[in-house]
């Protein structure tokens, strides 16, 4: 049965990492000793290892070790073994071509599936849709495909705002963004706000957090989630 929590964001204003979710990660990995995780992302450039050793720190909190991916010969065997996944967040396409890179794809699937709790922020949570093609991040890399784990049938927008009509801002908002999207592409998307998640149980997807989130379905206006709604897509 899958178990995940897909969440916007790892820090909320003046907040610790992941000490938003703390309660959560705590039943999440309840049953776990280590936790494996993936620093591919690298937020600002940061080595894996830094990455790690931050990390690690939310995770000691709720006594859990944390053990990056990249400090093992075989990546493969890791995810095989791993008791419970956590991906952070940075650039999208980056994390997407180590993915792709080091065949992890269908392994992290098949775990998932197989009951592996799964902790995904950001980038580490766009990749939990059907493809990467809603991120906000730069291309600094090119991957192979933006397929990603279609473990939810939607993609993800991280970071969600809805358009301010007071802004000054002349570029587009994330909604005109999507919107184009859905001009070439017809898979869902759920526009994620910053303090709210996603909990997966099985096949059934609850919103949770203090937002609501925004759903977009191609030819259709899109919506609003409230939270502890559960999303029908």
């Amino acid at each position: 049965m899958k178990k995940l929590i897909i969440a916007s964001t790892s820090t909320l204003y003046k907040g610790t990492y992941l000490g938003y979710l703390q309660q959560e990660l705590e039943v999440l990995f309840r049953d776990v000793e280590e936790v494996l995780f993936i620093p591919y992302a690298r937020p600002g450039g940061i080595s894996h290892e830094n990455y790690t050793k931050m990390a690690a720190k939310a995770f000691n909190k709720i006594g859990k070790n944390l053990r990056g991916i990249h400090t093992f010969e075989n990546p493969i065997q890791a995810i095989k073994q791993a008791q419970g996944i956590f991906t952070g967040g940075g650039n999208t396409f980056l994390l997407v071509q180590q993915l792709h890179d080091n065949k992890l794809l269908s392994p992290i699937t098949n775990a998932i599936i197989n009951g592996t709790p799964y902790l995904g922020t950001s980038a580490g949570s766009n990749i939990c849709g059907i493809t990467m093609q809603n991120t906000n991040d730069m291309p600094i890399v090119y991957p192979s495909s933006f397929n990603t784990l279609g473990v939810i049938p939607f993609n993800i927008n991280a970071h969600y705002t809805d358009p301010d009509p007071k802004t000054t801002h002349m570029g587009e908002s994330r909604a005109t963004r999507i919107k184009e999207y859905h001009t070439q592409n017809n898979t869902p998307v759920v526009g994620l706000p910053e303090g709210s998640w996603l909990e997966v149980i099985g096949d059934s997807i609850t919103l949770k957090g203090n937002h609501s989130a925004r759903i977009f379905e191609k030819g259709k206006d899109s919506y609003l989630l409230e939270t502890a709604s559960i999303l029908r897509l």
